[in-house]
C-alpha cells in the first residue's frame, strides 16, 4: 500500500494476509461508529445506513485515476514496512485515526474523514480480490430478524 500525504511525504506498507483480517473489523467499526449510524437503537437501521453511507462515499469517488507518479520524500525509507501492528482512535476533531506500524520503529497515523475510510474500504476489498487470499471483505448484511422456522419476521 502506498500512502501519500498533503506534503508530498510517502509511506509504503506491505499489509499481509493476517493483517488485513485484523485490520477489516477495525475500519467497519469506524464506519459503524460514525454518528448517524451508531445513534439508531436498531441494528438492522445502523447497517443499512452503514451501506447507504458506503454507497455515498464511493459513487463520489474517482477510481479510475491512477495514482499520482510524482517526487515525494520517504521519511521512514524507500523499502516498505511490514505492517504487524495497527492501533485506533479518534482525534479531537472527529476523524478516524489508524495507525499502521511495523514491528519495530515508526509507522504512519492515517487521518480518516467519512469518505477517505470508505474509499479505503473498497481498495482493500479489490486488492483482497485480487490477491486470490481465499476470502472476501464485506460490511454487515443489513438482514430482517428471522422467525424460529427460518421465515422473515415483518414488523
Amino acid at each position: 500500500m502506498r500512502v501519500s500525504s498533503a506534503t508530498a511525504e510517502e509511506a509504503l506498507l506491505w499489509l499481509t494476509r493476517r493483517c488485513v483480517t485484523k485490520l477489516w473489523p477495525l475500519l467497519v467499526g469506524f464506519a459503524e461508529a460514525h454518528p448517524q449510524i451508531a445513534a439508531r437503537a436498531d441494528p438492522i437501521t445502523r447497517r443499512t445506513l452503514l451501506e447507504f453511507e458506503h454507497e455515498k462515499a464511493l459513487s463520489q469517488a474517482n477510481f479510475s485515476k491512477a495514482y499520482e507518479q510524482s517526487e515525494r520524500t520517504r521519511p521512514l525509507g524507500d523499502d516498505p514496512l511490514l505492517v504487524v501492528r495497527l492501533e485506533r482512535r479518534t482525534s479531537e476533531d472527529g476523524k478516524m485515526v489508524l495507525g499502521l506500524f511495523p514491528a519495530q520503529g515508526q509507522g504512519v497515523f492515517l487521518a480518516l474523514d467519512a469518505p477517505l475510510l470508505h474509499r479505503l474500504m473498497k481498495l482493500l476489498q479489490q486488492g483482497v480480490a485480487k490477491a486470490d487470499w481465499g476470502f472476501s471483505l464485506a460490511l454487515p448484511a443489513a438482514q430482517a430478524p428471522s422467525s424460529a422456522d427460518g421465515t422473515p419476521t415483518l414488523n
